[in-house]
């Protein structure tokens, strides 16, 4: 637990600087003049070695008359969540840009810029959610702006800016056999040497933020939130339950918390098999790949016993879940994870260590600890580069106070450490979930009653397994008022431009795939074409340091 004196920090720091501060929980509210909202990140950041997770812009003129930044932090060492806040006029907002000393939240800062029109000293204008083409002076996050209106826009062909490059480009995406999901990296090579790195995202928007605020219930969101992500949409449903439970002061049943626990070790360990046998698809080696998604099956099985559904399991809810586990899935479930890590181990034992294999994911792709830490990257990629960090043990959620774990950490900050990570969690993964099973007390899995207070502010972590999930939830009347996300691919390819440089070209279908992105999870906002047409979208800017 967090000490009076760590919090005493906090308290003196926003005094310092003019603010106000408020404590509740595990959160800690610091109110900071716009004209000293710098200082204090870089007091946080730099000075206190705190986490920057993201930033949340809000239309809050129908409330108090203001725009509001909201930075969030968390102190991993203290189970802390620091958030700051700073007030932005309601007809001009500008806030100050904390990029040059908190390089990781130059996304989240871009994005405010795009989606609510807040302005940031010493920053031009840059696209990074909406299309080139978008209206100026219409935001889709501002209140006014309805959720089903649609503009009169008229998609361009434009061509990619190559001036002031070295190098010859290499186009990746928006579909390419290398990629899933549509996305756009550009490489720039001389010989088969990476030189740099642009790219372009948000392609697949969804509109699901708007559309949680406009016309969705509390509960009904748990259903969407889910769809984030088609690998690790449970992480998500449970982020946003325990966000808005934690801002209702809801006191959630512990069976239920098990159960939240379990399925999230459950998806871990699918979405862990399925990253491996990709990987050795990848690097040509399919037989590790047939194995890897063989081993898998019978976790989507064991998934489909425990909730109903292979995938998408809905059984997340605003007080609790919709499921419960009985004695005989209790025992089955422990009998197919003793069976599973066995054949894992053998299996994986010899995989890892076929040369080629070995050859292929040693020494390539390195992201320096220093550079995970300034840009804030999440999960595996994280542990890999020496960052010892994970919400399940710095901030303990559901029932995983109740787990004894290891985290595993390399440093070499190569392919091989990523993927030895996640090698690593799967055996972990097994081990929670058979702890959790032995121990999972009797009781209620819903709460009867409960009631959701306007006005308040409730955030969370929950380790996906690329990293971090963030949900900021801000309750309205009936719904979110404001809902957040942030997925940890949002963090994680920012950081690609470092572990794709002086790389070989043949290698970077792997170093992409090495942070296990989630396109979907990152894009969130929807952009309707009536006239149906597909448009290149503009190079203009690389990926953010």
């Amino acid at each position: 637990m967090h000490s009076q004196t760590l919090l005493d920090r906090y308290i003196q720091l926003a005094g310092k600087l003019g603010g106000k501060h408020l404590v509740e929980g595990d959160m800690v509210h610091l109110y900071i003049p716009r004209e000293n909202l710098v200082k204090a990140a870089s007091t946080l950041f730099n000075e206190y070695g705190l986490t920057h997770r993201t930033c949340i812009a809000i239309d809050e003129r129908p409330l108090n008359g203001f725009f509001t930044l909201t930075h969030i932090f968390t102190d991993d060492s203290s189970r802390l969540y620091v958030l700051v806040k700073t007030y932005l006029e309601g007809d001009n907002p500008v806030a100050p840009s904390i990029v040059g000393e908190v390089p990781a939240a130059d996304w989240c800062e871009l994005e405010a810029m795009d989606l609510l029109g807040i302005q940031f000293e010493g920053r031009r204008r840059e696209r990074l959610v909406l299309p080139p083409y978008w209206p100026d002076g219409v935001y889709p996050l501002r209140k006014e702006f309805s959720y089903d209106q649609r503009l009169n826009l008229h998609a361009v062909s434009e061509k990619i800016e190559q001036a002031g490059e070295t190098g010859v480009p290499v186009p990746i995406g928006p579909y390419h056999p290398a990629l899933h999901e549509p996305e756009y990296f550009e490489l720039y090579v001389e010989g088969e040497r990476i030189v740099d790195v642009k790219y372009r995202g948000f392609h697949v928007h969804r509109g699901i933020e708007k559309l949680a605020e406009s016309r969705m219930t509390y509960q009904q969101v748990n259903f969407l939130a889910e769809r984030i992500c088609g690998i690790c949409g449970f992480e998500h449903s449970t982020c946003y339950a325990l966000a808005v439970e934690k801002a209702a002061k809801l006191d959630v049943p512990e069976r239920a918390q098990f159960i939240r626990s379990i399925v999230l070790e459950v998806e871990r360990l699918h979405s862990h098999l399925l990253w491996l046998g990709v990987a050795f698809h990848t690097l040509g080696y399919d037989a590790g790949f047939m194995h890897m998604w063989r081993i898998r099956e019978k976790v989507m099985e064991l998934a489909e016993a425990l909730t109903g559904s292979r995938k998408t399991y809905g059984i997340n809810m605003v007080g609790g879940v919709r499921r419960d586990i009985n004695e005989e899935k209790r025992k089955k479930t422990i009998e197919v994870l003793n069976e599973l890590e066995k054949e894992f181990s053998k299996i994986i034992d010899v995989a890892i260590s076929v040369p080629q294999v070995k050859k292929r994911l040693t020494g390539t792709g390195v992201l320096p600890k220093e550079w995970a830490v300034k840009l804030g990257v999440e999960g595996p990629v994280a542990r890999a580069s020496g960052v010892d960090r994970d919400a399940r043990r710095d901030l303990p959620y559901a029932a995983y106070k109740h787990a004894s774990f290891k985290v595993p950490v390399y440093t070499e900050g190569d392919n091989m450490a990523r993927a030895l990570v996640r090698v690593d969690e799967v055996k972990e993964s097994i081990s929670i979930i058979i702890q959790l099973l032995d121990a999972i007390p009797r009781g209620p899995i819903m709460l009867d009653k409960y009631e959701i207070p306007e006005g308040r502010i409730g955030v969370q972590v929950v380790e996906a397994p690329r990293g971090g999930d963030v949900h900021y939830v801000l309750t309205g009347n009936g719904k979110p008022y404001r809902w957040r996300v942030r997925a940890p691919t949002y963090n994680n390819i920012p950081a690609l431009r470092i572990m794709l440089r002086d790389q070989s070209l043949a290698d970077a279908p792997l170093t992409i795939a090495s942070i296990d992105p989630c396109f979907s999870c990152t894009d969130r906002i929807m952009v309707i074409r009536e006239n149906g047409r597909v448009e290149r979208i503009s190079f203009n800017r690389g990926v953010p340091l």
